[in-house]
């Protein structure tokens, strides 16, 4: 059965995806247009991302900072192509109290600048390096168009900020941390990716290339979904970063920059999310169990408490909903909040020892002995993993497209949206044209790829790498 408040995604997709996000209290809008409210369903999915990112980020040793959320505008004017890529996103702060200040301050819309500073002062010879740093922060873009997790005008991230005595090592840092996150894609949010390398029109502005990671939603449509930079000196020769390197000769440092933010949470409701409500992989869900006696009664609550002890004792996050609602409003929550795994105990399943358990990501019920509960629920959270992966993978590979001419390209964006594979000439002006397509863009240039003898999908002239291109939120 469908839940009423929420849309088909057959009849309006975007309205889908809000419904949900709002069914699911996941966030709400504020009285400040373009701002949102994270509700704690939302913000417990943040903690968990955050939790298990951090984890990751500290095992290859990196440390977290914190930087000021404000920055001079002549430090953010030393790097001329950041500015220039950031300028019309920036807000500013031109007011101290009632006292006009002699010198703007900008809300940071992303912290090279700070931490290029911050570099300057602490970094002075090879033995300082490298710094692994990185901070979990808000940033403000001041986006026209809005939508929760996908574009906010405040929305959470991390960003990591590091420095080094060589290139080859910064080089290697930048596709680690690319590495990182497929990793945490795939393996805790159960969402297949593509990686590559940004065209030069699509790159960070200031990076001297940017990685990327990409996934496909259930429509089609594709996300940015994290990056990671290379800078080379770039920042370093603009900031002044010097340190006396082996040979006692002064350099300037390599520096890369990475992130993913809160735009996460969107790929998940949009890659596995169905028109109950929230469907949440067991690997990243803040509450993966929930346990639902049909009645306040003694026997059921005591079953329900020793059955909640032990999925704990498995690691497993398990709770008892003990709150006075009806059982079926009570199953009904429990979906749509993408509870990976309901338990049902009620009198006439422990007149025959048992309980029903229900998966989230299929619906199906099973009657399940008590003896076999546990084990029943802890295989569970890899069958549920491995299943919206593979779901999703398959998503991911029925559009997936290859394209040899501009009009198949058409075709397949106005009916049947998706990746879409293509040569292309690595001219911009071909990159533009392909813009007109429903705002295709090229998502990233996959490596490694033969082009000998292909054509560009535009132009036709000799192709200089093959391009996966798509429609983006």
């Amino acid at each position: 059965m469908k839940n009423d408040k929420i849309t088909l995604r057959s009849d309006d997709f975007a309205k889908w995806y809000t419904d949900v996000v709002k069914a699911a209290r996941l966030a709400d809008y504020s009285s400040v247009k373009g701002f949102v409210i994270l509700e704690p369903n939302g913000y417990a999915i943040w903690e968990r991302m955050q939790s298990v990112l951090d984890t990751m980020f500290k095992k290859l040793g990196h440390q977290n900072v914190y930087m000021p959320v404000l920055i001079p505008e002549n430090l953010l004017k030393k790097e001329a192509e950041l500015v220039e890529g950031f300028a019309p996103e920036v807000a500013w702060v031109c007011e101290g109290g009632s006292k006009k200040l002699e010198e703007r301050l900008a809300f940071r819309p992303t912290s090279e600048t700070l931490f290029s500073d911050y570099y300057r002062s602490i970094v002075k010879t090879y033995r300082d390096l490298p710094k692994l740093y990185n901070q979990w922060c808000n940033v403000i873009r001041w986006e026209k168009e809005t939508r929760p997790f996908l574009r906010t005008r405040e929305f959470l991230w991390q960003e990591g900020h590091t420095v080094h005595a060589t290139s080859s090592e910064a080089e290697t840092e930048t596709r680690k941390m690319l590495e990182v996150y497929k990793e945490f894609f795939e393996k805790y949010l159960a969402i297949p990716v593509i990686t590559g390398r940004k065209t030069e029109k699509e790159k960070f502005s200031g990076a001297e290339y940017t990685l990327t990671v990409e996934s496909l939603m259930q429509n089609g449509v594709s996300l940015q979904s994290a990056t990671s930079h290379y800078f080379g000196q770039k920042f370093a020769k603009n900031y002044d970063i010097k340190f006396v390197n082996k040979n006692n000769e002064f350099e300037y440092c390599y520096q890369t920059s990475w992130g993913s933010t809160t735009r996460m949470i969107g790929a998940l409701i949009m890659s596995h999310s169905d028109d109950r409500g929230l469907v949440l992989p067991p690997n990243i869900a803040p509450k993966q169990v929930v346990i639902i006696p049909i009645k306040d009664d003694p026997e059921l609550i005591s079953i329900a408490e020793k059955i909640n002890e032990s999925l704990i004792d498995k690691n497993i996050s398990s709770y008892i909903d003990y709150s006075d609602k009806s059982a079926g409003f009570k199953f009904a929550e429990a979906e749509v909040n993408g509870i990976p795994v309901r338990i049902e105990i009620g009198k006439r399943d422990l007149e025959n020892d048992s309980v029903t358990i229900v998966r989230r990501d299929t619906l199906e019920k099973e009657v399940v002995k008590l003896n076999d509960v546990i084990n029943k629920t802890v295989d569970l959270m890899e069958t549920i993993q491995n299943n919206l992966y593979n779901k999703a993978l398959n998503n991911l590979k029925s559009k997936t497209y290859e394209a040899t001419t501009f009009d198949e390209v058409k075709d397949i964006m106005e009916n049947h949206p998706g990746f879409v594979n293509a040569y292309w000439c690595g001219n911009e002006e071909c990159e533009l044209k392909m813009k007109e397509v429903r705002g295709t863009k090229s998502r990233c240039i996959l490596e490694n790829e033969d082009v000998h003898n292909k054509q560009c999908v535009v132009c036709g002239k000799e192709a200089k790498h093959k391009v996966v291109w798509g429609i983006q939120y």
